[in-house]
């Protein structure tokens, strides 16, 4: 078993019940203990507050207190459609060309089928799981700054930096699905009415100064050598900084005055993007490190990830995460299938569409990590999803394992994977320098070394010159199932048009174009209802 930081080891479970007033007016978060005691009771040492942040880590990782699905930390919301990760994918991977679901399960094929509404179960999953994480960062920032003066210290201080990078990573997600958001911090009164809601414009601004500004929480976490796996450190804030960046021109949208209205231009933001970026490539070279290390029981040790969601087949039991996305990828009942991604059960549900296949060489690419199911005794699987309900239909993806990356067995029997679920790996950053400079103006050679490193790893040769459409193919190849496909296809403006179709897009075999109100998710029908401060994004 993987060694095990002390961030999830525990969480006082009578400190978590503070959580129960979330920054949501109406979002309901059902205390995790019924004996409720007061946080003065508990936080009476800079332990009880180590285990306090704890809980911010743990609501990544797991929906409830005890086991994979007890007592959900949110009421109403599902502990396994409603965890973090799983519902991230829901959101950013399952509504692109990389995956679609046979299963029936409420209004999931209206996620890949770009035709969600305001009441989505899994669309209102994903923003009571952000907000819960939010609400329980403030919750320690309020707290750790009322703190008794014995306890506070540089210890504090380092433990405020992360609650804040771990709030500044949930609200990226928020400025990225649902634009114009509820905003609240520390300074809200808890128990207030709804907190008001900030442009999605000036939700960039606010975190490109909270990571980096004057009294961004960036240097107050520690460089990655002296950082404890697991934990946020000053490189986790520079590739959060470098994806605004990257993406400026999508969150300012400065052609709508409802998203602010500012004539600002995003080339500097692309030049400030291209520089993050270099920090990281300069830390993080990666040609040593093989491309399935990156997805398998043993990912913690690869030196290639910048910050993962953990996981662990003992300590971190929940039905979402990489325990989704790997048994949701095999057959029910079939041993060796099972056994070539080191699991015991499959759910049979996740598939991949024939258009992100053809983006591969199969031959040479070694990120072609996919099945029909053939090698496993199955019937061939069909490339096609003629029938998005029929997981014969598609074939399925081998790169996320609950194997060691040299193929020996995980730690664990197999019931819980293993494998942490990387947010950010430096792949990542190569890949953006190149883009970041072509659209500030031209890639540079470090851009095209960059770029090429990448894709030398993988065992394609160089190339001598980089387009945006050269490195879009790239970044799905690369980084397909790690929730990076919605946004890369908004940004490249193929997301809601016609021009790339895959299967069901639009709810058709054949596909087609959608309303470009599609290019974000709606505040939820129940958020909008309980709280008038806030509007609802255009076109819902």
């Amino acid at each position: 078993m993987k060694r095990y930081t002390t961030i999830l080891i525990s969480v006082m479970v009578s400190v978590a019940a503070m959580f129960s007033v979330s920054c949501v007016h109406d979002l309901d978060v059902t205390p995790i203990d019924p004996d409720i005691q007061l946080p003065e009771d508990v936080l009476n040492s800079v332990g009880a507050y180590q285990q306090l942040l704890a809980k911010c880590y743990g609501g990544l990782s797991v929906s409830a207190s005890e086991g994979p699905d007890s007592d959900p930390d949110i009421s109403g919301i599902d502990g396994g459609y409603g965890q973090y990760m799983r519902a991230l994918f829901h959101l950013q991977t399952l509504t692109t060309d990389e995956a679609s679901c046979v299963w029936n399960d409420q209004t999931i094929k209206s996620l890949h089928g770009l035709g969600w509404t305001t009441s989505d179960v899994f669309v209102t999953a994903m923003f009571s799981r952000i907000y819960y994480q939010i609400g329980l960062c403030n919750e320690f920032i309020r707290r750790a700054n009322a703190a008794p003066e014995e306890f506070k210290g540089e210890e504090m201080d380092y433990m405020i930096a992360q609650a804040r990078a771990l709030r500044a990573l949930s609200y990226y997600h928020a400025v990225d699905l649902f634009g114009n958001v509820p905003f609240a911090t520390e300074a809200n009164t808890v128990g207030a009415t709804g907190p008001d809601q900030i442009s999605r414009y000036d939700l960039y601004l606010w975190l490109v100064d909270e990571i980096a500004g004057e009294n961004g929480f960036r240097e107050d976490l520690h460089p990655a050598a002296g950082t404890e796996y697991g934990r946020c450190s000053q490189e986790f804030a520079t590739m959060l900084l470098a994806k605004l960046y990257l993406n400026a021109e999508v969150f300012t949208a400065s052609d709508d005055p409802l998203y602010g209205g500012s004539n600002r231009t995003p080339v500097s933001a692309w030049t400030e993007c291209a520089e993050e970026c270099r920090t990281i490539i300069g830390d993080y070279p990666i040609s040593g490190v093989p491309y399935n290390w990156n997805f398998s029981a043993d990912n913690n040790l690869s030196s290639e990830i910048i910050f993962a969601v953990q996981s662990d087949a003992v300590n971190i039991q929940t039905y979402g995460s990489t325990n989704f996305v790997i048994k949701g990828s095999i057959v029910s009942g079939n041993p060796a299938w099972q056994e070539a991604l080191g699991t015991n059960d499959g759910w049979g549900g996740l598939v991949v569409t024939p258009q992100f296949l053809d983006l591969f060489d199969e031959d040479l690419d070694g990120r072609f990590l996919f099945t029909d199911g053939s090698e496993f005794g199955e019937e061939p699987h069909s490339r096609e999803i003629t029938d998005n309900a029929d997981f014969s239909c598609g074939w399925c993806q081998m790169k996320f394992t609950n194997l060691k990356h040299d193929g020996s067995p995980a730690d664990g029997q197999g019931g819980y994977p293993d494998t942490d679920y990387p947010i950010f790996r430096a792949a990542d950053a190569y890949l953006m320098l190149a883009e970041a400079e072509l659209r500030a103006g031209s890639i540079q050679q470090d851009g095209i070394d960059a770029f090429n490193a990448v894709r030398e790893r993988a065992g394609l040769s160089p190339l001598s010159q980089v387009t945006l459409d050269d490195i879009l193919d790239e970044r799905a190849r690369e980084m397909y199932w790690e929730n990076t496909r919605r946004q890369d296809l908004i940004r490249f403006g193929l997301f809601t048009t016609d021009d790339y179709l895959w299967d069901w897009k639009g709810g058709s075999y054949a596909g087609n174009s959608v309303d470009d109100r599609f290019n974000l998710f709606p505040i939820p029908a129940n958020e909008i209802n309980s709280n008038g401060k806030l509007e609802q994004n255009p076109g819902y």
